[in-house]
């Protein structure tokens, strides 16, 4: 049995956006990802092959989606399904504190 929190091991200095994968196995990868003022780069998107649900467990971020510029405002306990091939970036996060996210990366629904 693994145990672990979400809150712990987290460095003092977050000079980049700190990932851990805490579960992986057949088409499913869950991560927590910690930012600390972090965003994605200028002209940076993300577009990737399976579909991703995150959870943000503490702090605030932006993320914007490509398709209708949208721009999104999370706050703790806020989730989104965000489908394989839909480009999105983060464009900012909290630099008061550590925004901790938890990210589900699973096998994109083939029947949409």
């Amino acid at each position: 049995m693994d145990t672990g929190n979400l809150f712990q091991h987290i460095p003092a200095t977050l000079p980049d956006e700190l990932t851990d994968t805490l579960v992986s196995g057949r088409q499913l990868r869950i991560e927590r990802i910690v930012s600390r003022g972090h965003a994605s780069p200028p002209g940076f998107w993300y577009e990737q092959d399976s579909d991703e649900w995150v959870l943000l467990v503490k702090g605030e971020a932006g993320l914007r989606f490509e398709s209708g510029d949208r721009l999104l405002h999370l706050t703790e306990g806020m989730h989104v399904h965000i489908r394989a091939g839909e480009r999105h970036r983060v464009e900012w996060t909290s630099d008061a504190g550590d925004t901790i996210w938890l990210a589900v990366f699973h096998e994109a629904d083939q029947a949409r």
